[in-house]
C-alpha cells in the first residue's frame, strides 16, 4: 500500500512535533541527575570535613600557609589534599607530597589525577590547564600534565566593606566575618554559635579557571586562583555582584546586589537552573535560590556574627 506525499509530509510533521516535545523533556530529566549527583558530591565532602574533624579536633583551614593540622611542614596546602583519604582517595593521598607546597615536586603530578567527587556533571565546558599565571608566592608556571579540576570551593567569610553598606546598619568585622573553613583556621564545632544548620562551609563555583560573566565565557580574562582541586588559593569570601558579572563588591548603589551566579571567580557560580548546592555545617545539603537576598546569604556565610536569617 502505497502513501500519498501529504501522508508522509503529515507524518513527518507529528514525528518533529514529538521530538519537539522529547528533547526537553531529556534535557530536564539529565539536568535533575546532574543536580542530584552534584548534591551527592557535596554530602560526600561534607562527610570527609566531619571526619577530619573528628581526626584533628577541628576542621580543615581553607588553606594553609602555616604549620597546622594535617600540615605539619607548615606548607602552603588546601583543604582537599587533607580530606582524600574520607573520599576514598587514599591511594592518591599518598601521591601527594605534604613537604612541598601544592606546586612543588611531584604535586603537580598527583594534582593532574580526575577526583570525580569534585566535580559537577552540570559544568558544560572546561579550560585545560597546563599553565598558570603567577600568584606569590606560587611563580607563573607550565604543568606536564593538566591539572585536574574543582567545582567546589570553601567560603571563608564575607567581606565587611563589600556586605555592610546592603544592611541598615553595618553588622560584619574583622572579628565576626568569617565561616567555618578560612585561612590557617582551626574551627571546632563549639565555635560555630550561630548553628551549624545555618552556616555553609562549602558551595558551588563551578569552571574555574575559566572566568564566567553572567552566563558567558571570558576565555581571555586570567584566572590566578581556583585552578584545580589541589590549589591552596582558591577559596573567597562574599562580595555581591552585578548580574552580569561585570563588577563585584561595589555596593547596592552600584548595582552589586546579585548574591551568586553573576561570576566564578571570587563568588558563588553554579550551572544550575535557579540557584545553587551548598554543604552546611551539620553536614546537610541544600539548594539555595540564586534570588537570595544578599545580606541572607551573608548570614549563612559566618558562623558568629549572630544574625537572625530569613528565607532561602
Amino acid at each position: 500500500m502505497a502513501f500519498t506525499l501529504i501522508e508522509l509530509l503529515v507524518v513527518i510533521a507529528i514525528i518533529a512535533v514529538l521530538v519537539g516535545l522529547l528533547l526537553p523533556a531529556v534535557q530536564k530529566v539529565r539536568e535533575a541527575a546532574a543536580r542530584t549527583q552534584c548534591q551527592n558530591n557535596l554530602k560526600q565532602i561534607g562527610l570527609a570535613l566531619h571526619n577530619f574533624e573528628g581526626a584533628y579536633g577541628c576542621f580543615p583551614a581553607s588553606g594553609w600557609t602555616v604549620a597546622g593540622a594535617g600540615n605539619p611542614a607548615g606548607k602552603f596546602v588546601g583543604w582537599r589534599p587533607l580530606t582524600l583519604p574520607y573520599i576514598e582517595q587514599e591511594n592518591l593521598q599518598k601521591l601527594y607530597d605534604f613537604k612541598n607546597h601544592w606546586w612543588d615536586a611531584t604535586n603537580p603530578a598527583a594534582a593532574a589525577v580526575p577526583v570525580k567527587t569534585y566535580q559537577c556533571p552540570s559544568v558544560p565546558q572546561r579550560k585545560e590547564v597546563l599553565s598558570a599565571v603567577a600568584k606569590k608566592p606560587r611563580p607563573a608556571m607550565t604543568f606536564a600534565n593538566p591539572i585536574a579540576p574543582t567545582d567546589y570551593e570553601a567560603i571563608q567569610g564575607v567581606q565587611p566593606a563589600a556586605v555592610n553598606p546592603h544592611l541598615p546598619s553595618p553588622v560584619y568585622d574583622p572579628t565576626n566575618r568569617f565561616a567555618v573553613m578560612h585561612r590557617n583556621s582551626a574551627v571546632r564545632f563549639a565555635d560555630i554559635g550561630d548553628g551549624s544548620s545555618s552556616t555553609v562551609m562549602v558551595l558551588e563555583c563551578g569552571a574555574r579557571p575559566l572566568v564566567f560573566r553572567g552566563r558567558r565565557p571570558e576565555p581571555g580574562l586570567d584566572n590566578d586562583q581556583g585552578i584545580g582541586w589541589a590549589d591552596s588559593e582558591g577559596p573567597f569570601s562574599l562580595d555581591g555582584a552585578r548580574a552580569d558579572g561585570s563588577a563585584e563588591g561595589c555596593g547596592p548603589a552600584d548595582g552589586c546586589t546579585a548574591s551568586m551566579n553573576a561570576r566564578n571567580d571570587n563568588e558563588p557560580y553554579s550551572f544550575h537552573t535557579g540557584g545553587g548546592n551548598m554543604v552546611f555545617a551539620d553536614g546537610h545539603v541544600a539548594f539555595v535560590r540564586e534570588t537570595v537576598p544578599l545580606p541572607v546569604l551573608a548570614a549563612l556565610c559566618t558562623r558568629n556574627a549572630g544574625e537572625v536569617i530569613g528565607d532561602y
